[in-house]
C-alpha cells in the first residue's frame, strides 16, 4: 500500500512538528515518540488523519497507532521528512522515562524489580497457606491443630513449611538478582550479594530483638569499631541500596579495568566493596529506616485502624489504575519480615473480590451479548486475584460499578483493620487470599468476604437497572431502525464445466480462491488456551480496536500455528509477530504477548520467513514462557484483522477454551 506523504507529513505536524520530537522508533502497530511538551500535540488533527487509527499516552511515550504492515512505512517516510535519527526501543523507552517525576520512576522502578520475583513469593504463600491448615490450633479441632491430635502429619507439615519459608529466608537473594539486573548489573553477583546478607553465620534478623533484650547481639570489632554482626533476612531496603551500588560500581569498572584481568577484578573488588559497606553503613541505616517506617505504619494500623482500612480498602483499586499498587509489595514484604504478618494484604484480597462482583453484576444490567460474555469472564479473573480486566474491560467504562466496588471493599476493609486481621504472607489475591490469612481470623476474614461479594452486587445491580429503565423512557418516542440480518452464503460456489465460476452463485460472494467463491472465512485459533475478549488486553491499542476486530488467546502453550493456508506477508524483526494474507486477500496479525517487541527477539524462535507459503496447522513461531513472564510482560495474544481492508463487512468473535487449529475464534464475513 502506497503512502500518502501529506499524511505523515500532518502526523508530524499534529505531534509538534520535528523540533517537538526528541526520538521516535515504531513496533508492529505503532509510533513511539518522547516528546519534548506533550502539551502541543493535535490530537482532533490526528483523530481526522485516515493513516491513524488511535492515539494515547502511557508511561512518557506517546503513541499514535497505524497498523500492522503499515506502520514501518510510515516511520520511514518520516525519517525522510524529519531529517531525524532512527531511535530504538531502548531509546525512546529511556528518554520517556527521564519526562516522568520522580515519584513515577521510583514507582516504575520498583514494579521491574519486584514483579519478576512475584511467582516465587506467591508460590511461597499458597505453600505456606496449606501448612497454616496444618498447623493452625482451632480449624478442625477446638484449641488444637490437625498435627496435634494427628501427630504423623507433623513432618509432612514441617517439608512444607521448610519448602514454602525458603523463598522469604532468602528473599535479599531474589531482590539482590532482580534489582542487579534492573540496575544493569550482573544478575549473579546480584544473587551472590543477597546470600551474603543472609548467611547463617550472622545472627538472624528475625531473633536481633531478642537479642538486643538479652545484650547477646554478636559483633566484628574493627580496630575499635564496632560493627553488630546481622543478617537481613526479610529486609528490602538494604538489600535494594547496596543492589545499586553493586551494579553501578561493576560499570564503572568494566569501563575501565582492561579485558584481561576484568575477571580478576571486577567481581572480586565489586562484591568486596559492597559487601562491607552493606555491613558497615548501608545495613544499620536502612534497617534503622525500614524499622522506622514499620514502626509508623503499625502506630496508625494501632492508633486509626477503621480510617486506615476505610482509605486502604477503598482505595486500593484506584491504585491498580495507577500502577503505585507495585510499591506496596515491597511494603508488605518488609511488615511480613519485621513483624510476622501484614495487615495490607488481606484488604488486597477484599478488594480483588469487590471489583469482581462488581463486574459480575454487570451480567444482569448489560444486554449485549459480548459484554455481559466479558463481565462473566473478567469477574472470574478477578475472584482469583486479577483485577485488570475486571477493571479496565467493564468497570471503569461504566464508572458506576468501579465506584460501587470501592465502597464494598472500604467497608471491608474497616472490618478487617477493627479486627486485627492479617496475613502470614502474599499469596494469591481474591478467594484463595484465605489460605495467607492467620487461621484464627479466618471467621472475620469470611465475613468480609460475604460484604465485598453482596454490597457491589447488588448496589451495581440496582443503580445500573434503573440506569437502563431511565435510557429506554428517553428513548421510547425514537424509531430505530433494525438492521437486516445477513445471508449466509456457502463457502464455495457452483462452477461450471469450464471450471470458472457461475456468475449467479458470484453476485453473492466476496472474493475468488482458485475456482471458489468465499464470502466467509472462519479462523481458527492459532495458540492453545482461553480464548477472551479484546477488552481484555492490557493495552489500549488493541483493547480499544483502533487497529481492528479480533479476538485474544491466553495461552496454555508456547506454540503459534498456521490458523489457515496463507501466504507469510510480514515477519516482524523482534519475531514476536507475523502478517499472513489469506488467498482472497484479507490479511490477519498475530501478536504474541504485550510490550514483548522490548526483548528484541529473545524468547521467540520464527520457523517461517516472509513470502513463505504455510499449510493451516504448521508451526510459525514459539516462544519461551518464562523468558516473557521473567520480564514482566502478558503472555495474552491478541490476533487482529486490521482496519482498512475494504473486503470486510463484519467480524464474529467466539471465546472461551480453545485447541490450537481445532477451534475457531473469528469468523469474517466479506463483503458480496
Amino acid at each position: 500500500m502506497a503512502i500518502d506523504k501529506k499524511q505523515v507529513e500532518e502526523i508530524v505536524r499534529a505531534v509538534g512538528g520535528k523540533e517537538n520530537i526528541e526520538a521516535a522508533t515504531h513496533c508492529v502497530t505503532r509510533l513511539r515518540f518522547a516528546l519534548y511538551d506533550e502539551s502541543k500535540v493535535d490530537t482532533e488533527s490526528l483523530d481526522q488523519n485516515d493513516l491513524v487509527k488511535g492515539q494515547f499516552s502511557s508511561q512518557g511515550q506517546f503513541q499514535v497507532v497505524i497498523g500492522p504492515g503499515l506502520v514501518d512505512k510510515v516511520y520511514d517516510e518520516m525519517i525522510q521528512i524529519t531529517g531525524g535519527d532512527r531511535s530504538s526501543k531502548d531509546d525512546v523507552k529511556a528518554v520517556a522515562g527521564k519526562k516522568q517525576n520522580p515519584i513515577q520512576r521510583a514507582i516504575k522502578t520498583l514494579s521491574d524489580i519486584f514483579i519478576p520475583i512475584l511467582p516465587a513469593i506467591i508460590t511461597a504463600g499458597l505453600l505456606l497457606g496449606i501448612n497454616n491448615i496444618l498447623t493452625g490450633p482451632g480449624i478442625f479441632f477446638d484449641k488444637e491443630s490437625l498435627v496435634d491430635v494427628y501427630p504423623a502429619w507433623k513432618d509432612l507439615a514441617s517439608i512444607i513449611n521448610t519448602i514454602a519459608s525458603t523463598a522469604f529466608t532468602f528473599l535479599p537473594a531474589l531482590i539482590g538478582w532482580a534489582a542487579v539486573k534492573r540496575f544493569g548489573g550482573s544478575p549473579l553477583l546480584g544473587i551472590v550479594l543477597g546470600l551474603i546478607l543472609v548467611h547463617p553465620d550472622l545472627l538472624s534478623a528475625y531473633g536481633y530483638a531478642d537479642a538486643v533484650n538479652d545484650g547477646t547481639v554478636p559483633t566484628w570489632n574493627l580496630f575499635g569499631w564496632e560493627i553488630e554482626k546481622i543478617g537481613y533476612q526479610g529486609q528490602v531496603l538494604p538489600v535494594l541500596v547496596s543492589a545499586y551500588l553493586l551494579a553501578k560500581m561493576e560499570i564503572f569498572l568494566n569501563k575501565r579495568v582492561h579485558d584481561s584481568i576484568k575477571l580478576l577484578v571486577v567481581a572480586p573488588v565489586t562484591l568486596l566493596i559492597t559487601g562491607f559497606l552493606a555491613f558497615t553503613i548501608i545495613g544499620p541505616v536502612t534497617f534503622a529506616i525500614a524499622n522506622a517506617i514499620t514502626s509508623g505504619l503499625i502506630y496508625v494500623y494501632d492508633s486509626y485502624a477503621a480510617l486506615g482500612g476505610l482509605i486502604y480498602g477503598g482505595l486500593y483499586a484506584l491504585l491498580v489504575i495507577t500502577g503505585m499498587h507495585h510499591t506496596f509489595l515491597a511494603v508488605d514484604v518488609q511488615l511480613i519480615g519485621s513483624q510476622g504478618g501484614t495487615f495490607l494484604w488481606p484488604m488486597l484480597a477484599l478488594s480483588n473480590i469487590a471489583q469482581g462482583s462488581a463486574a459480575l453484576a454487570m451480567m444482569l444490567v448489560l444486554r449485549e451479548k459480548k459484554m455481559r460474555g466479558l463481565a462473566a469472564t473478567s469477574s472470574v479473573s478477578a475472584f482469583l486475584g486479577v483485577t485488570e480486566p475486571a477493571i479496565f474491560g467493564v468497570n471503569i467504562r461504566y464508572r458506576y460499578p468501579f465506584i460501587f466496588g470501592m465502597i464494598g471493599s472500604a467497608i471491608g476493609g474497616v472490618l478487617l483493620t477493627m479486627n486485627n486481621v492479617q496475613a502470614t504472607s502474599i499469596g494469591v489475591g481474591g478467594v484463595p487470599g484465605f489460605l495467607s490469612i492467620f487461621p484464627n481470623k479466618w471467621g472475620v476474614f469470611f465475613i468480609g468476604m460475604a460484604i465485598v461479594l453482596v454490597v457491589p452486587f447488588v448496589l451495581t445491580v440496582l443503580f445500573g437497572r434503573a440506569k437502563m429503565r431511565k435510557e429506554d423512557r428517553n428513548e421510547s418516542n425514537e424509531n430505530v431502525a433494525e438492521p437486516k440480518a445477513a445471508t449466509s452464503q456457502s463457502a464455495s460456489a457452483v462452477t461450471s464445466s469450464t471450471g470458472k465460476t457461475d456468475p449467479n452463485q458470484r453476485t453473492h460472494s466476496a472474493a475468488l480462491v482458485g475456482d471458489e467463491a468465499v464470502n466467509t472465512l472462519e479462523i481458527m485459533a492459532p495458540l492453545t488456551g482461553q480464548a477472551v475478549s479484546l477488552e481484555q488486553v492490557p493495552d489500549p491499542a488493541f483493547a480499544e480496536k483502533q487497529m481492528g476486530e479480533g479476538v485474544a488467546i491466553e495461552p496454555s502453550g508456547n506454540v503459534v500455528v498456521a490458523p489457515f493456508d496463507a501466504q507469510v506477508a510480514h515477519v516482524i524483526k523482534s519475531k514476536h509477530a507475523v502478517i499472513l494474507e489469506h488467498a482472497s486477500g484479507l490479511q490477519v496479525l498475530i501478536h504474541v504477548g504485550i510490550n514483548t517487541v522490548s526483548l528484541k527477539g529473545e524468547g521467540f524462535n520464527m520457523h517461517v520467513e516472509a513470502g513463505e507459503h504455510v499449510k493451516a496447522g504448521q508451526k510459525l513461531l514459539e516462544f519461551d514462557r518464562k523468558v516473557i513472564e521473567d520480564a514482566g510482560y502478558p503472555l495474552i495474544t491478541p490476533i487482529i484483522i486490521p482496519d482498512g481492508q475494504d473486503m470486510v463487512e463484519r467480524v464474529e468473535v467466539t471465546t472461551g477454551d480453545v485447541t490450537s487449529n481445532q477451534n475457531g475464534v473469528l469468523k469474517v464475513h466479506l463483503k458480496g
